[in-house]
């Protein structure tokens, strides 16, 4: 047999690429340049009226915030009229013009400023989430060795994956990441397939067994026949979920954004009415009718009702921040609250996510540290997630390692071999019928005598039984375990922690049709995950829950929040402080309609000073931005 050699470019990145940082994500965005120049016109306006300036330069300044933060709204709101909808940003520019007209300036200023923020803030999740997706498609490689024959021999060729047909032979080398979703035809080697499946462990890879797209070879050589295109891979599809799941969870709405759109379309109509009837059956004169009409947009205005919720909401995402919860807006705040089931990933979720060493057996003779020592000076060499295991557990125990090692030798599939202080040591998997049903045991031999056993096992976090009770008591629904592990290991973990359903051996997309037949159901899911292989049914559940340290850039740009030390009994407070954020918002929306009724009421029945009408429209406003901020206190998290 003859070859060409492989260029570098067929090796691949080991890591997923990370999309650009926040900052840089909103420097690019054109809605947040607006939105920064508009806040700092209208501080420059403040700053000017405040020190007594001349009018025509706070007055300019504002003006120029109006422009510069109200045009893309104003525009947004036009073109949605032409389709015969109401935009709630069209009323807030509205309210501001009309604030402007009779000399309340500062107040539409104020008004345009926090709706361009909030818009930029929302192209900035759509944007980093976009990212995110694209940075997906990194775990795939770009190129791979794809092997044909020809009459004087075999070659290897270079080609984009993209080329890969159903059928075409590739070679992939230790360490490399596979090219297609495809069956082994020839070597055996350990796939790490966690990033896809979620298992902790790499698995063996034979003859007739598949391999997915995206995942990394171990120590040996595999020839593998391509099954599917790469438009259809797992990470091809992957991709496709999000986006799909994303789009579908971007069109419902909220309780809040249903009560802000028809308070608007309200206050549009009443303005009308009170603006024409005067003129049509009173014959008041127009100036005054206008006046009225003015005065009433000004205490009608939703700025109070807006105010009601963000506070409490805002207030509530900083507590959660404070706490090692990073929730990334007001909306997912307030659908944290509302979930009816909570479904956790196993792998890095409700487990940490890599192996630990949790036993050591010694034959009769010998002792523990006698089985650690030689164990790790075999796998000195290795960076097998068991290797690291046992070499972080002879370190923990303080056991003195050899340091003269020779000959190392892996053994795919099976383990290591070396020469330890003249002594040849091997450390390989027990036979699968020695393994249990959440643990993987090996061997460990010294001059082919078997010295020991040491069994490793993905370990049960310390707070995740108490985590799993506490959310179960929370929610109307058990909790439940989605996986992409076998059956025994998700049983045996779903006993340790307390969970009632479990839901074993599930693809990415197996995990989001699963959530998605809940959500079509009714039920809201908030789903708890930290890998590529979940984010598909984050994006299909009402609220997806990233774990910090270990969450995949993917996750954890998908996901409504993030729990940045991977601190589960965070979730219980998380959703008892989003419940009791929205109490609050109910109460603001109250004191708010209480205002305005009065004020409304009062304008039209007799006449309402300006002055007057200003002051309780921007005490109403206070008093629910002052009465939300209670949530800052510590005890809003604790109790």
């Amino acid at each position: 047999m003859t070859t060409t050699p492989t260029t570098p470019t067929a090796r691949t990145r080991d890591h997923l690429a990370r999309p650009p940082s926040l900052p840089a994500t909103g420097v690019r965005l054109a809605e947040v340049r607006w939105a920064a120049a508009a806040l700092a016109l209208f501080l420059a306006g403040w700053a000017a009226q405040l020190l007594d300036a001349p009018a025509w330069l706070w007055w300019g300044l504002y003006l120029t915030c109006y422009a510069t933060g109200g045009w893309e709204s104003a525009l947004s709101g036009l073109r949605a009229l032409r389709e015969r909808t109401l935009d709630v940003d069209l009323l807030m520019i509205v309210a501001a013009v009309a604030a402007a007209s009779i000399g309340q300036v500062f107040d539409g200023a104020l008004l345009i400023v926090i709706f361009a923020t909030s818009g930029a803030l929302e192209a900035v999740v759509t944007q980093r989430t976009a990212d995110s997706v694209n940075a997906l498609l990194n775990l795939a490689p770009e190129r791979a060795v794809r092997l044909h024959r020809t009459p004087d021999g075999e070659h290897e060729e270079v080609v984009e994956t993209s080329r890969l047909r159903v059928g075409d032979t590739v070679l992939v080398r230790p360490g490399e990441r596979v090219g297609a979703d495809g069956t082994v035809t020839e070597g055996f080697s350990e796939v790490d397939q966690q990033a896809i499946t979620g298992e902790s462990v790499p698995v063996p890879r034979r003859v007739g067994e598949g391999v997915l797209s995206g995942t990394i070879n171990g120590t040996g050589a595999l020839r593998v026949r391509v099954d599917r295109p790469a438009g259809e891979s797992v990470i091809a599809r992957i991709v496709t979920l999000v986006e799909e799941a994303s789009a579908t969870k971007a069109r419902t709405q909220l309780f809040i954004e249903r009560i802000e759109q028809r308070y608007s379309a309200l206050v549009v109509v009443a303005t009308l009415l009170v603006l024409g009837i005067p003129l049509l059956f009173l014959e008041h004169d127009f100036e005054a009718a206008l006046l009225r009409a003015i005065v009433f947009m000004i205490v009608a205005s939703p700025c109070a009702v807006v105010l009601s919720t963000m506070p409490p909401l805002l207030a509530s995402i900083a507590n959660a921040g404070r706490h090692g919860v990073l929730v990334k807006s007001a909306t997912v705040m307030e659908q944290i609250g509302r979930v009816d089931l909570v479904a956790f990933d196993k792998t890095g979720t409700l487990t940490r996510g890599e192996p630990r060493v949790t036993g050591v057996e010694p034959e009769p003779g010998h002792t523990a540290d006698q089985v650690l020592a030689p164990a790790a000076a075999a796998e000195r060499n290795s960076e097998h997630p068991l290797a690291r295991a046992i070499r972080a557990q002879a370190e923990h125990r303080g056991v003195a390692v050899p340091s003269r090692v020779e000959d190392f030798e892996s053994l795919p599939g099976t383990g290591v071999s070396a020469t330890v202080d003249g002594a040849r040591v091997r450390v390989e998997r027990a036979p699968a019928d020695a393994e249990g049903p959440a643990s993987t045991r090996v061997l460990v031999s010294v001059d082919g005598r078997v010295r020991g056993r040491i069994t490793l096992a993905d370990a049960l976090r310390p707070e995740a039984a108490r985590t799993v009770a506490e959310v179960g008591a929370l929610t109307v629904q058990p909790v439940h375990l989605l996986t992409g592990d076998n059956a025994a290991t998700a049983a045996h973990v779903a006993r340790a922690a307390g969970v009632d359903r479990v839901h074993a051996g599930l693809l990415p997309q197996d995990k989001a049709a699963l959530v998605k037949e809940r959500e079509d159901a009714g039920t809201r899911v908030l789903l708890v995950g930290d890998g590529v292989n979940d984010a598909p049914a984050m994006a299909a559940a009402t609220t997806g829950v990233a774990m910090g340290r270990r969450g995949s850039d993917l996750a954890l740009d998908t996901a409504d929040a993030v729990v940045v030390r991977d601190d589960l009994s965070t979730l219980p407070r998380l959703i008892t402080l989003s419940r009791r954020a929205r109490r609050f918002v109910v109460a603001n929306l109250c004191i708010a309609g209480t205002f305005i009724v009065v004020l409304v009421t009062w304008d039209l029945v007799g006449t309402l000073p300006l002055a007057l009408a200003v002051a309780g429209h921007e005490g109403s406003t206070v008093v629910v931005a002052l009465n939300g901020l209670r949530l800052l206190r510590e005890r809003a998290w604790t109790r």
